[in-house]
């Protein structure tokens, strides 16, 4: 139970969980997934770390992957409805999502199933049964759903629908435990009321904190683009790592490597970068390899403690970016697709937070180098050269 409590945010129906625990079978562990983007983020891996948890004391866990669901989009935290997905972009999340999962799951451990098994063959009389179980009052009782009617933003029946599937997910798999973030608790009370109204023992609620993301401020989401993905290169979630603040460093040694308060009173009692540094080591190990852990750290000691280059980096022809003889910065570093766009190329100019050969830049014209390449750096991260 110590290991079950470890960073739970809401744990109910904690003396059934020891009952259930006395009886010795392995217990059905829950956590769904709506496969709505091709990413896993480092918010996923709080709860992942958890399924895996339970896995190492002997359970069962169940990756839901909620291919039905994903078709309309979980409503919770939201302020809008969510765009409808196609069956295709579904699929094709889904299968990396598996790919993902089992960077931290057991895969001999894990049985997958998805809920269109079940959803996708109810009929509209099985849909309206089902409905009937839950009153609107009910779910105005939902912090989003309540804000939005407030403010009069359109809330659609069918996103009053999903929680009730998601609950109806639990009865199917006769779930013992499941997982979610704590802003999932609506969602997985519902689970418990249909689960008790089909005669079923409730399951346990565990929930988890939510990770803040890059920007120290928000919950982790793509939505925000604060985010560390799975799939993220190991330079490219080092330097976001390292990006973090030295408070919010503490979450994610507790929330990701599930380090204990007497582990983070050793690490604290050392110095701040010394401890961020060992972060990003174990987590992009964790997710890559030791050794393309080890070869990130060396490259950012030697670029931000030695002030000096990365060995490696991206190198472009001046005439394969522009096919005159001269052309802007701006319309340089925005050739390279290095950027989402040429107005932040621009930003990044104006902040001062471009370096041409070592120099501050400005937008200067500039012609095909005619010896050493331009050698330009953006921000902490982007290092390329521009070559004849």
């Amino acid at each position: 139970m110590d290991i079950i409590r470890q960073n739970t945010d809401t744990l109910i129906g904690e003396d059934a969980l020891e009952e259930r625990l006395k009886e010795g079978r392995p217990l059905r562990i829950k956590f769904g997934v709506d496969p709505t983007r091709p990413d896993l983020t480092f918010g996923h891996m709080v709860i992942f770390n958890k399924l895996r948890q339970f896995q190492d004391l002997g359970h069962e866990a169940i990756l839901l992957i909620g291919d039905y669901t994903a078709t309309i989009g979980d409503p919770s935290g939201r302020d809008a409805t969510r765009p409808p997905l196609s069956a295709e972009e579904v699929k094709a999340n889904a299968q990396t999502y598996l790919d993902q999962a089992f960077k931290i799951l057991d895969k001999s451990k894990t049985t997958v199933r998805s809920n269109s098994e079940w959803l996708g063959a109810m009929s509209g009389a099985d849909l309206l049964n089902l409905s009937r179980k839950m009153t609107v009052a009910r779910m105005l009782e939902r912090d989003d759903f309540s804000k939005r009617y407030k403010d009069q933003s359109p809330i659609s029946i069918v996103e009053f629908l999903y929680p009730l599937l998601q609950g109806h997910d639990s009865v199917e798999l006769k779930a013992d435990v499941e997982l979610g973030g704590c802003d999932q608790l609506f969602n997985l009370l519902v689970g418990r009321a249909l689960q008790k109204e089909a005669g079923q023992p409730e399951q346990t609620l565990v929930t988890l904190p939510l990770l803040i993301g890059l920007d120290g401020s928000r919950k982790m989401s793509k939505s925000y683009d604060n985010y560390i993905a799975f799939n993220d290169t190991p330079k490219d979630m080092f330097g976001k790592i390292m990006s973090i603040s030295d408070e919010l460093m503490w979450d994610y040694y507790q929330l990701l490597l599930l380090k204990t308060e007497d582990e983070l009173k050793t690490l604290k009692a050392g110095h701040p970068m010394d401890a961020k540094k060992q972060l990003a080591l174990a987590l992009v190990a964790k997710l890559h390899s030791q050794k393309d852990a080890e070869h990130e750290l060396q490259q950012f000691e030697q670029v931000f403690s030695q002030k000096d280059l990365p060995d490696e980096m991206p190198s472009f022809s001046f005439k394969d970016l522009s096919p005159e003889n001269e052309a802007s910065l701006i319309q340089l570093m925005g050739a390279t697709e290095l950027f989402p766009s040429k107005k932040e190329v621009k930003r990044l100019i104006e902040q001062g937070a471009v370096k041409l050969n070592g120099e501050k830049a400005d937008n200067s014209t500039l012609t095909p180098p005619t010896g050493d390449p331009y050698v330009i750096q953006a921000g902490k991260r982007i290092f390329f050269k521009i070559v004849n």
